[in-house]
């Protein structure tokens, strides 16, 4: 038995995350599988790798073994309901997901969400998008064998999902935002919470950063790894910090600004470089932006209703359920039947913090979606993985994967 032999047959017999498909002795090429339970796969995911010793020559990402069916599932839920099915797409970002969901329907309604009800969605959103960055710092480092770094980033995570808690009763997949504005109001004692998030933020991103910007282990395997050129990312529509990195200068927030976002000043971070380091630089400096608008929207929370108060939309009172049969016969049917939404088709985007997530939904004048379908932007930017890791290491592509920091639960939907 040849050595090529034995190494097939000892990859083919001990089932690790990858194994051996395949070995051409004339060109001395292995095909792989990595995953779809491979821990630095960041999910479901697999990858089919073409390896020339420790080479990648080609990698091609393989998808579905986390289908949902969450964007069929809406077309069977009233438009509020729909909610519920769109927070579980991007489980790190949802209430973007609802965000942009809601803004789709508002449009198709042609109603207006009521200026503290746009600010609330804003300040929420922009929380949401730090803890989904402590995520991925978390994570970028614990594959790069920075173990701190999860300890570190996500202590800073469970204070906002607190405050996430304490807002909309959950901490994850929230089903806070309905079309018209959000649910509630924020809740008495809202303050002193959101207070100590922003006051201890920037502090302990200085801690993150000290923690590995600087440390030579992490330099040598992000700078000049998993790089992409800004026409490559034009060319498979890349986006997010992934393109920001690469100079691509484009922030729906402030390019086309939504919600409370004109009336708010950030920075949008950007390198040219656009390796695995430069994706780094550009989310540090996001979650540091993003303490800046949550800081603003704080000081500057209008006062007044929190959703549109039309009552063809919005349930009544618990007050008025009490001395109203009529209000109680209006609040079963919106709350089972729901309300119809004229006919047409839209279009709505967000920058989350992957890139741009859409939402296209179709209306029939029904009380359902006809169709639902979403740009998950792990989907798009997972096309790109293949351009960053060709001729790189085996070893790179973990470091890459990370960078890119998908989130299998969008692009399976």
């Amino acid at each position: 038995m040849t050595t090529a032999e034995r190494v097939v047959e000892r990859f083919e017999a001990g089932g690790h995350g990858a194994y051996v498909e395949s070995y051409d002795p004339r060109d001395e090429h292995m095909t792989i599988n990595m995953g779809p339970v491979h821990p630095a796969t960041h999910g479901v995911l697999r990858l089919l790798l073409e390896l020339d010793g420790e080479t990648v020559i080609r990698c091609e990402p393989k998808i579905g073994y986390l289908h949902t069916g969450i964007e069929k599932e809406c077309e069977d839920q009233n438009w509020r309901g729909a909610v519920t099915a769109v927070t579980r797409m991007d489980y790190l970002a949802q209430l973007f997901n609802e965000q942009v969901y809601c803004m789709a329907v508002e449009s198709l309604l042609g109603i207006e969400v009521p200026p503290r009800g746009k600010y609330i969605r804003t300040l929420m959103v922009e929380l949401n998008r730090i803890q989904s960055h402590l995520v991925w710092f978390g994570t970028q480092a614990l594959d790069l064998g920075a173990m701190s770094g999860v300890f570190y980033g996500f202590r800073e995570r469970e204070l906002i999902l607190d405050f996430f808690e304490m807002v909309t009763g959950l901490r994850m997949n929230n089903g806070y935002f309905l079309p018209g504005g959000a649910w509630e109001d924020l809740p008495d004692g809202y303050e002193r919470p959101l207070s100590k998030i922003l006051e201890i933020m920037p502090g302990r991103i200085d801690e993150y950063e000290a923690l590995i910007s600087e440390n030579p282990i992490f330099l040598e395997r992000t700078i000049g790894v998993g790089a992409i050129s800004k026409e490559d990312c034009l060319r498979l529509g890349a986006t997010g910090p992934i393109a920001r990195a690469a100079g691509l200068d484009w922030d729906i927030r402030r390019d086309m600004p939504y919600e409370a976002y004109p009336e708010v000043t950030f920075d949008v971070p950007t390198a040219e470089a656009g390796d695995v380091y430069a994706r780094y630089q550009v989310r540090m400096v996001e979650m540091r932006e993003s303490v800046k608008i949550v800081q603003q929207l704080f000081e500057a929370m209008p006062p007044g209703d929190h959703k549109n108060m039309d009552p063809k939309l919005m349930p009544p009172s618990r007050a008025e359920l009490n001395r109203s049969m009529e209000a109680v016969i209006h609040h079963f049917k919106l709350m089972t039947q729901g309300y119809s939404v004229p006919a047409g088709e839209v279009y709505a985007a967000v920058e989350s913090p992957r890139g741009e997530l859409g939402c296209y939904l179709v209306s029939d004048g029904g009380t359902s979606p006809y169709r639902c379908h979403v740009r998950d932007p792990s989907f798009v930017n997972l096309q790109s993985l293949p351009v960053m890791v060709q001729d790189g290491m085996v070893a790179d592509l973990i470091a890459s994967i990370a960078s890119l920091d998908p989130v299998l639960g969008g692009v399976d939907r």
